[in-house]
């Protein structure tokens, strides 16, 4: 399986093609605008999500509610696009037009002066509105499809906030469904009660001084079998793919499995986990200190992969930048942002896991239908219970 997605933040929509999803998969469009309604909640989001109503549109592949085998295509609008609509024009403008709302200073910490200089844009808005993290609400969308996918073969997938900035959040040990209850009622998707009212705060006093903040997000998935990905190429490692995924994520600069840099400090025998039969004769481990993947494979415990994203680069008290046209020192220009997205960022986090974690499962059992596709999963279940 594969997608594309197309489209800018201000741009009348954003588009996903996806390729190679199994016929007959059953899909909900109310799942993928729950997906889409998560994401654009968290404490500290800012006015952009007070403009749109992010929702799907499906249209092509999907038929009466059920997968044809052909491309997927999604549609999510931007309806802020009305008052965009000159300005992010397809056709030429004359005049005011053509220069209204030009970006010359680029901001700190973002793709603006890189891709301008890279694509040759004297205007940066030509860099910034695909850059921008609202692309993230056309791949929750595709997660969403992916997630769908997941659910057929009895795959959970939820997420948690576990810091935001100098916050630090408790270690909470509950269900995958419990986690996913508890954290969808909390505005900052924090188990830990206590640290989720300081994270608030947090969160205010930053947006107070016009700055921002980052934080640490982990995504678990429960249900996966033994055996996804594969330990005899680079680019089929499971984790590896995974890592990607979470670093491909607007703001994500770093990423773990498990006890991921912990490790480092710890000897072998505190890292490793003991192989054990499970009591109807199975195998699994003792603990889980890889988070579900080793030598590039799932091992049948429950993936775990975190991530940290930076505080958002947009600043209400901005940073000093050049002026590429004047060369003069000027503080960058602001673009409407959050103060924290990191609550948003954690849905985004399961949006890209779902989608990897979907993609290496259809590799595995291939299959042109979901029917063929849970023969082939049926007869692989048969084969681990009997090795």
């Amino acid at each position: 399986m594969r997608y594309l997605t197309a489209g800018e933040s201000h741009g009348p929509q954003l588009t996903a093609i996806i390729e190679g999803v199994p016929s007959n998969l059953p899909i909900s469009i109310e799942k993928v605008n729950e997906q889409l309604k998560r994401r654009m909640k968290g404490y500290g989001r800012g006015r952009r999500m007070q403009i749109e109503s992010d929702e799907v549109r499906i249209v092509g592949g999907v038929r009466h509610g059920r997968t044809t085998g052909a491309p997927i295509c999604l549609v999510v609008e931007n309806r802020d696009w009305t008052h965009w609509e000159k300005i992010m024009s397809p056709e030429p403008q004359e005049g005011e037009g053509e220069e209204k709302r030009r970006v010359s200073r680029p901001r700190p910490g973002h793709a603006d002066l890189n891709g301008a200089l890279k694509y040759n844009q004297r205007d940066m808005r030509n860099i910034l509105e695909r850059s921008s993290a609202r692309e993230t609400a056309i791949r929750v969308a595709v997660g969403a499809v992916g997630r769908q996918l997941l659910e057929q073969f009895e795959i959970t997938v939820g997420g948690q906030v576990l810091q935001i900035g100098e916050v630090t959040a408790k270690r909470i040990d509950v269900g995958i469904h419990e986690l996913i209850e508890k954290t969808e009622s909390s505005p900052v998707r924090c188990l830990d009660e206590e640290a989720a009212r300081k994270m608030m705060e947090l969160i205010d006093k930053a947006k107070a001084d016009g700055d921002s903040l980052g934080g640490i997000v982990e995504v678990q998935a429960e249900g996966l079998p033994i055996g996804l990905g594969s330990h005899v190429q680079w680019d089929r490692k499971l984790d590896a793919r995974l890592a990607q995924a979470i670093m491909s994520i607007q703001a994500f600069k770093g990423v773990e499995i498990g006890i991921g840099f912990e490790a480092a400090g710890r000897p072998g025998s505190q890292v490793h986990d003991e192989i054990i039969l499970d009591d109807e004769g199975n195998y699994t481990r003792k603990t889980n200190r890889a988070g579900g993947l080793e030598g590039g494979m799932s091992n049948g415990l429950p993936v775990i992969v975190r991530g940290v994203m930076k505080p958002i680069p947009t600043l209400y008290k901005p940073l000093n930048s050049i002026d590429i046209d004047t060369k003069e020192a000027f503080t960058a220009s602001i673009e409407r942002s959050d103060s924290c997205a990191v609550p948003a960022a954690s849905v985004v986090a399961e949006a890209v896991v779902c989608w990897t974690l979907a993609e290496a499962f259809m590799e595995k059992f291939g299959g042109d239908s979901l029917e063929e596709m849970k023969a082939n999963y049926d007869r692989y279940l048969e084969h681990v219970a009997r090795f």
